[in-house]
This record gives C-alpha cells, sequence and structure tokens, in this order.
C-alpha cells in the first residue's frame, strides 16, 4: 500500500469536516507522512510534515488494518504497534473517523 493511497483513502474518510479540530499527524516512518488538519473546513489532508497536537506511529500496513476494523486502536498501542505522542484524547476520537 503506498503513501499515495492512504493519502486518498483518508481524504476521503473525512470528508468535509471529521470534526476532530485539530491536526493529528501520522508517521509512518521510511514511507512518509500523513497530516490531517481538521482545525479549517474543509479539512485538509496532505504528506507535508507539520506541527500537530497528536502524532501517531505505525506502519502503514497497521494503518491499513485500524481503517478496515482489523485492528483495534486499544490493541495496537497495547501491543506497541502504535505510538502516540501528545494529545491522547485526540487519538481516542479518532477511531470512530477511521470506521
Amino acid at each position: 500500500m503506498s503513501l499515495q493511497l492512504v493519502t486518498a483513502g483518508l481524504k476521503d474518510k473525512v470528508g468535509e469536516d471529521c470534526g476532530l479540530g485539530a491536526i493529528l499527524k501520522f508517521d509512518f516512518g521510511d514511507d512518509g507522512i500523513l497530516v490531517l488538519d481538521a482545525t479549517q473546513v474543509p479539512n485538509v489532508v496532505s504528506n507535508d510534515d507539520t506541527d500537530a497536537a497528536c502524532t501517531m506511529a505505525i506502519s502503514i500496513a497497521d494503518f491499513m488494518d485500524m481503517a478496515a476494523g482489523k485492528l483495534d486502536g486499544t490493541s495496537a498501542f497495547m501491543s506497541g504497534k502504535l505510538k502516540i505522542q501528545g494529545d491522547m484524547g485526540i487519538a481516542m476520537k479518532l477511531a470512530p473517523i477511521l470506521s
């Protein structure tokens, strides 16, 4: 799965306004960065690295499993597949957006 496909998929999921109200960054390591800026409407999804209130470090494969409902976010966090820096509350609001 490429970063471009993941970016396009997240754009489709969030639509015009996901209601998150914050900037969230996904750090896919060597595969790149994905940023959801939900502080503005319409929300902006890009691959430009920027400061974020919450950064989630995860592999693209595990991110896709979470988005598909195959991997629970709590399980991913507890097993070390997902690392969160910053505002944990923002990360917790993400599950309904991805489903």
